[in-house]
């Protein structure tokens, strides 16, 4: 093989992996997951990303004057939102990933494309 012959089929190969990453980083901006407290009073939406989107109190929550309570539910239901976004992207990356890879061992953010330049 020539020099020209390997440099286009890594060109290529770069070209593949910048479009897989590219794919998956739109797949995670574009994922989000809703969870409900236990009561129905607080509704948490988080991104791909682990950022909180959206959060809906039920004006029923007003009724009880403590603030303590309020605030541990809203914190575990945004907590549960981000656990449940989490399993999705970790799903979606999957495919990036060792077969060994759990949620806890991994950095979503990078290790899909660590690992994807290993690989190549």
């Amino acid at each position: 093989m020539d020099e020209t012959t390997r440099r286009v089929g890594v060109l290529a190969e770069y070209e593949r992996l910048a479009e897989e990453v590219e794919s998956l980083r739109r797949a995670i901006a574009d994922t989000e997951e809703t969870a409900d407290s236990a009561d129905g009073l607080v509704s948490a939406t988080v991104g791909g990303n682990g950022e909180l989107v959206e959060l809906w109190l039920d004006p029923r929550i007003y009724r009880s004057p403590d603030s303590s309570a309020l605030a541990a539910t809203i914190t575990e239901t945004i907590h549960r939102a981000a656990r449940q976004v989490e399993a999705r992207v970790f799903a979606e990356a999957a495919k990036f990933l060792p077969a060994d890879a759990t949620p806890e061992t991994t950095d979503l953010r990078f290790d899909p494309f660590l690992h994807s330049l290993d690989r190549r």
